[in-house]
């Protein structure tokens, strides 16, 4: 089984120099070069140079650096300052309204960053006190942090599902509709369970009067008419894919033009900001760039060795039912996103997982998607959920114990919803299938 020991060194080697905190694109090319230096000397390396050519001229990887612009134009320009006070409002006279709020954007933040790490961290640092002063259970506003943000790789527009699409050759338009129904289910599970925790416990919300006079001022009417124009970006990312207009590529160009519309509309524009969000976004997308770069180059050197290949014929040679395949294939990214980084792990798995998934006769777009709600599961999980020391590391309130508390009815929801879209499939394939 020479492919197994070329699959341990290659892995091996990768972990090992991600566990020394260099990033990961700098592991890449480190394995790569060294890996096509040993196999095919020094003309191998016009392969990588061929690799890398091909990779960045990919029309599909567009749409990473506009995405990352349109999230950095509406941060930065404090249009989402404007949705939290319309979303407060819209919200009502509830018990515990706040959690609902916090669910929302939570999950705004999480589909404009695509991180739920940064979403968790930020909310836990700006929100989190605030709730807390106000009344609020610090455990189940840290769930509720926890669950808003996790939902970043599923809710479109997902830059993992853009990633995933470009390196499995699926259809990118697919997997960012196909996170639409999931994402609902996940927001409306837990919206469930924030409001049974409520019955059973009224002291971790204040009461209706106290939350009332917390609430922003202003009426209802005038709440919706400052949501229209964020509505807008929606509409010019999302509709446009879904009316059939546009190109996931093009409605992320549309969804652009529509953040810095809203930008001027707010009165937020200027030229500071709009410098600022370009700079943010030309470093992101270049490391992402090269991180894909180095990741197609990975993969041609696996299937180089017959890895890829030998792993198929050992998976298939153990006939397994397809659901036992399947299960394994869901839990290895649970427990190694507790360690590593989501994109690290997609670029290591897709060009394995890829001959897998076609082996087994799974739905690319069922696959992949529930796979991106298992990325999440992994840094939520305890004791080793890297987003879970981000959000302890941002509330000073809470302790690494009260987050793992905190993080357990999250792992129900989404290992529930989990369950549900394996069994009933057309969840997530309906969606996609109409358009």
């Amino acid at each position: 089984m020479d492919w197994l020991v070329t699959l341990l060194i290659f892995f091996g080697a990768l972990i090992g120099l991600m566990a020394t905190g260099i990033n990961v694109f700098i592991a890449f090319l480190v394995v790569n070069l060294s890996a096509t230096m040993v196999m095919m000397g020094p003309r191998g390396y016009g392969m990588f140079v061929n690799s890398v050519g091909d990779s960045m001229t990919t029309m599909g990887f567009v749409t990473i650096p506009l995405f990352i612009l349109m999230g950095e134009i509406l941060f930065r320009s404090g249009s989402v300052d404007v949705l939290f006070n319309s979303v407060n409002r819209l919200v009502g006279k509830i018990k515990g309204r706040l959690y609902v709020v916090v669910l929302l954007l939570a999950t705004i933040f999480g589909a404009l960053s695509g991180a739920a790490v940064a979403v968790s961290a930020m909310l836990g640092r700006s929100v989190l006190p605030n709730m807390e002063s106000r009344g609020y259970s610090p455990k189940m506003s840290a769930s509720v942090i926890l669950a808003g943000a996790s939902l970043a790789p599923i809710i479109p527009p997902s830059l993992l599902a853009i990633i995933i699409g470009s390196l499995a050759n699926v259809s990118i338009a697919g997997l960012l509709i196909a996170g639409i129904v999931p994402g609902i289910i996940i927001s409306c599970l837990t919206g469930a369970y924030i409001f049974l925790s409520i019955k059973r416990n009224a002291s971790i919300a204040p009461s209706d009067e106290q939350d009332e006079e917390d609430k922003e001022g202003g009426t209802t009417a005038g709440a919706l008419l400052k949501m229209i124009p964020f509505m807008f970006v929606v509409f010019m990312v999302m509709g446009m894919i879904m009316l059939g207009i546009a190109t996931p590529t093009e409605s992320a160009a549309t969804g652009v033009l529509g953040a810095i519309l809203v930008a001027i509309f707010y009165n937020r524009a200027s030229v500071e900001m709009f410098s600022q969000s370009l700079t943010s976004s030309v470093k992101l997308s270049a490391m992402i760039m090269i991180i894909i770069a180095s990741s197609s180059l990975f993969s041609q050197l696996v299937s180089f060795t017959g890895a890829s290949q030998g792993l198929v014929n050992w998976a298939t040679g153990l006939g397994l039912d397809p659901i036992v395949m399947f299960i394994i294939m869901m839990i290895i990214p649970v427990i190694l996103c507790m360690f590593i980084d989501q994109i690290a792990f997609i670029l290591m798995a897709v060009p394995l997982y890829q001959p897998l998934v076609a082996a087994q006769g799974f739905d690319p777009i069922w696959f992949w998607t529930i796979l991106l709600i298992n990325l999440t599961v992994g840094g939520i999980t305890p004791p080793f959920g890297y987003t879970l020391f981000a959000l302890s590391a941002a509330a000073p309130g809470l302790t690494v114990s009260q987050v793992f508390r905190a993080s357990f009815p999250v792992l129900l929801i989404f290992l529930l919803s989990v369950v549900l879209m394996t069994a009933f499939p057309n969840v997530v394939t309906w969606l996609p299938g109409i358009m």
